[in-house]
């Protein structure tokens, strides 16, 4: 009888235990949009969101075609949302969420959404970003960078989404960390 009641209070500790952590503050996140509004409210953080309507494109296009027919400018056509996350760490505290949890809890989500790493192009800059790409049907559609902006010590996470091809995504990675430099 008593070993009953031990193995159901155990079992009962244990579904409590499972569902504060399911629902706590400390939850990763799943998806790069979970990621975004898991933190973009948060003390410290600052989301910048993007949208590209159809007049955005047609100007786009047109500026595209005067700075010539350029793989940077077919890719900045083809952009159809982009969003940005930065946190700046002000206390020690905060840098340890970003050289741990916040740079762990990204690379466990690429990794599970199945993100393909691309090789670094730009590794003399200073602020160096890692590169991840989603595929289909021989287009990329997202290209997610995250990395630590050295000048101000703060986290980044960039997601692009539209329809690119590989030539126009490693051009991109040339000229974003420049963006996210004017973003902070």
């Amino acid at each position: 009888m008593k070993l009953r009641s031990a193995s159901f209070l155990l079992g009962m500790v244990l579904v409590l235990l499972a569902g504060c952590r399911a629902s706590g503050p400390g939850t990763p996140a799943r998806t790069v949009a979970e990621f975004f509004n898991k933190y973009e409210n948060r003390s410290g953080f600052k989301a910048t969101d993007w949208n590209a309507g159809l007049a955005t494109r047609f100007i786009l296009g047109r500026i595209a075609k005067i700075g010539g027919d350029n793989d940077v400018s077919q890719a900045l056509t083809s952009i159809r949302t982009a969003r940005i996350l930065t946190f700046t760490p002000t206390s020690g505290t905060a840098r340890d969420l970003v050289a741990e949890g916040l740079n762990k809890e990204v690379d466990g989500l690429l990794a599970n959404e199945r993100y393909t790493p691309l090789a670094t192009v730009n590794s003399d800059m200073p602020n160096q970003l890692r590169y991840s790409v989603r595929e289909q049907g021989g287009k990329i559609t997202e290209l997610v960078a995250v990395g630590k902006q050295e000048t101000t010590d703060s986290f980044v996470l960039m997601a692009v989404s539209g329809s690119f091809t590989r030539e126009q995504v490693m051009a991109l990675s040339k000229v974003l960390p420049n963006v996210v430099s004017g973003v902070n």
